[in-house]
């Protein structure tokens, strides 16, 4: 079963850590990580938006292209973009640099989809995950309120009272090593996820 909501992927970023590189297409084993994210979210999703500033590298994927409304790069002028474009009351939105992303992860977040929320998000240890959850389009006004104010940490478009945490414990039931959260950041973490990947091959 397809959801009534959007998947969007932010492939944006300066990658400055990769030289450069666009961390989405950096190769993965047999894959690129774009590839494994977008493999998940079409088992899920009629819609998929991919966001980016470089659209003529993405030309290949069966998704809807899209750059940033508000040009300043940010994670957040990525939500906007993500969530303008959808055709859909909600927007499932993920990090382009996510190799582990998990389907029973989404599908968990999907189900405390509803009215009384404007964003549902993971929320562990670490803290929250607001680049692997569920967002309203009734963000879009706050959104741009905080972008026009050049506030572009993403937690503070969140309106109190309109958030759905979902608990690690209830995470981890399905992903025990909430590897759906590892962003590959660095070129040292992704040796560290190939190593991850071979081993689970085992």
């Amino acid at each position: 079963m397809k959801f009534p909501c959007t998947g969007v992927i932010l492939a944006g970023g300066l990658n400055q850590r990769f030289s450069g590189r666009e961390k989405a297409l950096i190769r993965f084993g047999e894959t690129r990580i774009i590839e494994r994210i977008f493999a998940v979210l079409a088992n899920l999703f009629e819609e998929i938006i991919l966001v980016t500033n470089s659209p003529i590298n993405y030309t290949e994927w069966d998704a809807m292209i899209a750059t940033d409304i508000i040009p300043v790069r940010s994670a957040l002028t990525g939500i906007h973009a993500g969530l303008f474009y959808a055709s859909n009351d909600y927007a499932f939105i993920c990090a382009g640099d996510t190799p582990f992303l998990n389907e029973a992860v989404i599908r968990i977040l999907l189900s405390a989809m509803d009215p009384r929320w404007d964003v549902i998000l993971p929320e562990t240890s670490e803290g929250l995950e607001p680049l692997c959850a569920v967002y309203s389009k009734q963000m879009l006004s706050t959104i741009e309120g905080n972008l026009g104010k050049n506030r572009f940490k993403i937690s503070q478009s969140f309106r109190k009272g309109r958030i759905k945490k979902i608990k690690e414990s209830v995470l981890r039931e399905k992903d025990p090593e909430l590897l759906t959260f590892f962003n590959v950041n660095t070129p040292e973490d992704l040796d560290r996820a190939l190593k991850i990947e071979n081993e689970s091959a085992k």
